[in-house]
C-alpha cells in the first residue's frame, strides 16, 4: 500500500509539472494583456513599461523559469487585474462556493441514479428503465446553460419561486444543482443499471437466492455494493472536473465561484489567476482519482492495490 501511494503521488506530481507547464504556454501564446489592461489608445511607450513590469519583455523560455521558481517557493503570481493581490488568494476564496455547488449536485445526481437504478432492479420492470434512461437522455441532449435558462424562465420569471442570481440563501441553490445532478443522471444510472445486471447473473447472487434470501435483500445486500464500483471511478474523475465544468452553470446563475473567476480571468488575460485555478482543480482531480483507487480496496475486498 505505501509503495502504491508514493507512486501515485510521484505521478501525481508530473501531472500537476505538465498542468502547469502547458497552462503558462497556452496562456503565453494568447499575448500580451497589456492590450486589454491598458485604454485603447495607450501610447506605445506605456504598452513597453507594463510589459516590463510583467516580465513579458523577457524570452519567453526565462519567464517560464521564473515562473516555475515562484511556483515552487509558493509565489503563483499577484492578480493582474488587481496588483498587490495574489492570485491563488482570489482563487481560495472562490472554491468554497464551487464546492458547495459541486458536491451538492454529484450527490443529488448520484441519489438520483441510486433511486433509478434500484428501482428498475427491485420490480423488475422494463419499462421504468425505458421511462428513466429516456428522460434522462433527453435531458442530457439538452445543454446545460439552456437548461438553466428555462429554469430562470419558469421558476424566476414564470412563478418567482425561486432567485434566479447569486448565492444568498439556500433556495438559490436550487437551479443550479438542478441543472448538474439531472445532466450527469443518466450517465450514473446506465452505470448503475448495467453493473446491477451483470451481478444479478454471477454465482454469489444465484448462491443468495439458492439460501432462500428475498429478492430485495439480495439486490441491496449483495449486488449493489459491487455494482457501485464503476460509479465509483466516474464519480470520483467528475469529481475532479467538476470545478472546470462549473463555468457554465456558474455564469448562468451568477454564481460567485471559481468557474465565473476563471471565465473573467480568461477575458482579460490574467494570466497568474488562470494558472493558479488549473493548478487548483488538477490538484483536485488527482487527489479525487487517488482517493477513489483507496476506496475500491474498502468497498471490496478482492481488490489488491499493488
Amino acid at each position: 500500500m505505501a509503495r502504491y501511494v508514493l507512486r501515485r503521488l510521484i505521478q501525481a506530481v508530473v501531472t500537476l509539472a505538465i498542468v502547469v507547464s502547458l497552462t503558462f504556454v497556452f496562456g503565453r501564446l494568447s499575448g500580451s494583456p497589456a492590450a486589454i489592461l491598458l485604454t485603447e489608445n495607450a501610447p506605445q511607450s506605456q504598452i513597453d513599461a507594463l510589459n516590463h513590469r510583467l516580465g513579458f519583455d523577457l524570452p519567453i523560455w526565462q519567464q517560464y523559469l521564473n515562473y516555475m521558481g515562484g511556483v515552487l517557493h509558493g509565489d503563483f503570481g499577484d492578480s493582474y487585474r488587481q496588483p498587490g493581490v495574489p492570485s491563488m488568494q482570489l482563487v481560495f476564496e472562490r472554491i468554497p462556493a464551487s464546492f458547495q455547488l459541486g458536491f451538492a449536485g454529484l450527490a443529488v445526481g448520484l441519489l438520483l441514479a441510486l433511486i433509478a437504478a434500484v428501482s428498475i432492479h427491485l420490480t423488475g420492470r422494463r419499462s421504468l428503465r425505458t421511462i428513466f434512461l429516456g428522460f434522462g437522455s433527453l435531458r442530457q441532449a439538452i445543454p446545460d446553460f439552456f437548461f438553466g435558462l428555462l429554469l430562470v424562465l419558469v421558476f424566476s420569471v414564470g412563478l418567482g419561486v425561486l432567485p434566479s442570481l447569486g448565492n444568498a440563501d439556500w433556495r438559490a441553490m436550487i437551479m443550479p444543482v438542478l441543472t448538474i445532478a439531472t445532466g450527469q443522471f443518466v450517465v450514473y444510472t446506465r452505470l448503475m443499471d448495467n453493473a446491477l445486471s451483470e451481478q444479478s447473473v454471477a454465482d454469489y447472487t444465484r448462491t443468495a437466492y439458492a439460501r432462500g434470501e428475498r429478492h430485495g435483500t439480495v439486490v441491496l445486500t449483495e449486488t449493489l455494493p459491487n455494482a457501485l464500483l464503476p460509479v465509483l471511478t466516474v464519480a470520483g474523475i467528475n469529481l475532479g472536473t467538476f470545478l472546470g465544468g462549473l463555468v457554465i452553470v456558474e455564469n448562468v446563475f451568477a454564481w460567485p465561484g471559481l468557474g465565473q473567476l476563471m471565465l473573467g480571468a480568461v477575458y482579460s488575460r490574467d494570466f497568474p489567476v488562470v494558472q493558479s485555478a488549473l493548478i487548483i482543480i488538477a490538484v483536485i482531480f488527482v487527489v479525487a482519482n487517488l482517493l477513489v483507487d483507496l476506496i475500491y480496496g474498502l468497498v471490496d475486498p478482492r481488490v489488491r492495490l499493488s
